[in-house]
């Protein structure tokens, strides 16, 4: 996903088809189970199932790009490679247009290779960063 774009719930005009949408992100969905790194897209794009738009038809198909030229990577474990952990979290203050709540998120590595991520939307709304 591109790091500058901003969906919200009036991105484009209606889906004639949002059955379509709906199914591809349940599918992308299944897929975050074995590709972490598609975490954080997959779950922006399906807060938008209820009425899908243009705007998040277009991430999608970026995305489905993205697999195209990632074929046959996966994670992988070098035998002689660091085993250390290594976390990062970060959170950003009211990022979400619609409801103007937080997203909180981290990310896991052994060594080199990533092996768990998580974002997601706080439950409340933050009226200061402090």
């Amino acid at each position: 996903m591109e790091a500058d774009l901003k969906l919200n719930a009036e991105s484009g005009s209606q889906l004639p088809d949002p059955e379509t949408y709906r199914r591809l992100i349940g599918r992308l969905l299944y897929l975050t189970i074995s590709r972490p790194d598609i975490c954080y897209t997959v779950h922006k794009l399906s807060q938008f199932v209820s009425d899908p738009r243009s705007g998040h038809m277009n991430a999608t198909n970026i995305m489905l790009r993205y697999f195209k030229h990632i074929a046959g990577q996966e994670v992988l474990f070098k035998a002689k490679s660091d085993t250390s952990l290594h976390a990062y979290v970060d959170a950003n203050w009211g990022s979400c247009i619609d409801s103007r709540k937080s997203t909180t998120g981290y990310c896991i590595f052994l060594g080199n290779s990533l092996i768990s991520c998580k974002a997601k939307k706080q439950k409340t709304i933050s009226k200061s960063s402090t």
